[in-house]
């Protein structure tokens, strides 16, 4: 089993063997599903084409851009 410990600003770190199994980097994205009184950790699927704010803009879709304006 294992376990990890909330902060006072309810917070948590994921073990590395939980980031191991899930292949998780910086950035992605969790989904929690509530069963009962358990919670099942997933990674969430990556953002669909439809979600990207660069696919009318194809001039300035480059890595210094996505890079520059990716978290707006």
């Amino acid at each position: 089993m294992i376990t990890s410990k909330i902060t006072s600003k309810a917070q948590t770190t994921i073990p590395q063997p939980i980031r191991a199994a899930l292949r998780l980097l910086a950035g992605d994205e969790l989904i929690y599903e509530i069963q009962g009184d358990r919670v099942l950790l997933s990674k969430a699927p990556p953002a669909r084409d439809g979600d990207d704010p660069f696919r009318t803009f194809g001039e300035w879709d480059t890595a210094a851009d996505r890079k520059a304006y990716g978290n707006l």
